[in-house]
């Protein structure tokens, strides 16, 4: 079930990565955090929204009078406020799909960052818009001749996780989580809880109780 927009406030400001990965855990959910190679541009940054998906195919030319960005250039147009394309690559590292001019389309829709397991361009520029953006790698090439979007909003792989758009997407400096939107509200809601009982061990424990008797109290470590 969809979170109401209160909730999803409440988790823009309290929660973090490392969190809901322990709830999505505990929730049967264990496969949701993206490989550690996926890395943001600033870590300072945080990423919150909802997935729009495109799945890139390796291509090595371009037909005459072709656009190889069309789908591409459909999703950017498409962004909705808070929405957060994932663009799969298969990790090829002969794709860029992100650079500052997508970025610029994207924060003028709104947009709330972009993940890939591509490689990604431009960094000075998106560092100085503070897009929050999550990536395989750095890189100058151009994705033209050697990557074009085959389809947008489907199911994709990306980073070793399994994104469908709709699906909730939070970044930050630990990494990325993917929240299926089928179970988002109760995920939200246990993380919320969690934090409440983290902030009570940290309290206890610089008060100067030992982790022992702390971590029976609560269970969490």
């Amino acid at each position: 079930m969809r979170a109401d927009d209160t909730l999803l406030a409440r988790a823009r400001e309290r929660l973090f990565t490392a969190v809901l990965s322990d709830t999505l855990d505990g929730m049967g959910h264990r496969d949701q955090a993206f490989r550690p190679g996926i890395r943001p541009l600033d870590e300072d940054l945080v990423l919150f929204g909802r997935a729009r998906t495109g799945l890139y195919a390796e291509v090595y030319s371009v037909e005459p009078g072709e656009n190889p960005y069309a789908l591409e250039i459909a999703l950017i147009d498409d962004l909705a406020p808070g929405e957060v394309p994932v663009l799969a690559c298969q990790g090829s590292p002969r794709i860029a799909p992100w650079g500052e001019l997508l970025t610029t389309a994207s924060v003028a829709r709104g947009g709330a960052g972009c993940v890939t397991d591509g490689l990604v361009r431009d960094i000075r520029q998106i560092r100085a818009m503070k897009f929050p953006v999550f990536h395989g790698g750095i890189g100058p090439l151009d994705s033209k001749g050697r990557g074009k979007v085959i389809a947008i909003d489907v199911p994709v792989l990306c980073g070793g996780v399994h994104v469908r758009s709709g699906d909730l997407v939070f970044g930050d400096g630990d990494g990325i989580v993917v929240v299926p939107v089928e179970i988002e509200r109760r995920c939200l809601e246990l993380a919320l809880e969690k934090v409440e009982g983290e902030d009570r061990t940290r309290e206890e424990l610089q008060a100067g109780h030992k982790l022992a008797d702390v971590f029976a109290r609560h269970g969490i470590l």
